[in-house]
């Protein structure tokens, strides 16, 4: 019995080890199975961009450094038209902007009051005065032909200051011309002495002004330089006349500011059109170069005190060029220096 038992312990390790071996072995296959990891996907070559430049070629031609601006035909001689000796109240005006008027024509009327009925007085009492001294001469009375001679003399005086502020109640055109400009007033308005209420200007004596900025090129305008005028599709050529470095000296703070900010050109000859107010275009040319190196502005590059261009080579290689530049143009610049004819010029 005792052999029995051992023998069925062995033989039970055996199917034991038996088990575990095939289920060692299903294992392994197991695995075989399984589908195997793929690797992963290489990303496709993709060839770089080629950077895409703008450029121009360095040339040659001419270049002008001009001053532009829009100008007004306004007379060079002018009247200001004022009351000197009173003001007062406006009673009417008899003109506008735009009238043409003669020598002596009524512009303005104060209010008079009762000074014409006091002037007919006065008038009355000469008439008076002066008979009297023609009766006491007939009488051959001194002392009355003395008297009488007196009163004269001062209804004469009365009358003629009276006439004299009368007259001055009225202002009258100084010269032949036409009207440009009238002080904003009407009816009831109180006006100063020496205050401008109509200025007055000869059409025939025309130039062109024009506003600069001070701070530009402009302030280099001397007087004589050529001027090119465009009146509509009509070009006429004409002379600076005057700038502010030439402008007379004036007490009128307005003229005075108006002359530190415009130049003058007066014309060759005016289109048959024109008068005053027309508009006007105005190149003037400080200078100008034939047979000169030219680059577009926006290819020309300043920073921190450098001035210098990027030039192309070789399809694509950049290469930064330090440059001296002369004429500054409306679209292009000279170049002095740094650069041959040809080379690609990089724009911004």
């Amino acid at each position: 019995m005792c052999m029995n038992w051992r023998m069925d312990k062995l033989w039970f390790r055996l199917k034991s080890k038996a088990f575990l071996a095939l289920i060692f072995v299903i294992a392994l296959s197991g695995c075989s199975l399984l589908p195997a990891e793929e690797e992963p996907l290489k990303p496709p070559l993709v060839k770089p961009p080629q950077e895409n430049y703008r450029t121009t070629p360095v040339v040659k031609g001419a270049i002008a450094q001009e001053v532009k601006g829009n100008g007004t035909l306004e007379s060079y001689f002018s009247d200001a038209v004022e009351f000197t000796a009173e003001g007062g109240r406006v009673k009417e005006v008899f003109v506008r902007a735009g009238d043409d008027v003669k020598k002596g024509d009524p512009l303005v009327q104060l209010d008079v009051g009762d000074m014409d009925v006091n002037l007919r007085t006065l008038e009355m009492n000469m008439l008076v005065s002066r008979k009297k001294l023609r009766e006491a001469k007939l009488a051959e009375d001194e002392e009355g032909m003395r008297i009488a001679q007196l009163q004269y003399e001062i209804d004469q005086i009365k009358y003629n200051r009276l006439q004299e502020s009368y007259s001055n109640k009225q202002l009258l055109a100084t010269m032949d011309g036409r009207v440009t400009f009238v002080a904003p007033i009407a009816e009831g308005d109180e006006v100063k002495p020496y205050e401008t209420i109509v200025m007055i200007s000869d059409p025939s004596k025309l130039r062109v002004s024009f506003q600069i900025d001070t701070s530009s090129d402009a302030m280099k305008v001397t007087v004589g330089f050529n001027a090119s005028l465009k009146f509509g599709t009509e070009l006429v050529e004409g002379k600076v006349t005057q700038t502010p470095s030439s402008a007379p000296q004036t007490d009128d703070e307005i003229l005075r500011s108006r002359y530190a900010s415009h130049v003058y050109v007066e014309p060759d000859a005016l289109p048959e059109s024109a008068t005053i107010g027309t508009k006007s275009d105005v190149t003037i040319r400080l200078q100008e170069k034939e047979d000169v190196l030219l680059i577009p502005r926006s290819g020309l590059r300043n920073y921190l005190g450098r001035t210098f261009v990027r030039i192309l080579e070789d399809g694509d290689k950049i290469r930064e060029v330090d440059v001296e530049q002369g004429i500054v143009g409306s679209t292009e610049v000279e170049i002095t220096k740094g650069l041959e004819e040809g080379q690609l010029i990089v724009l911004q």
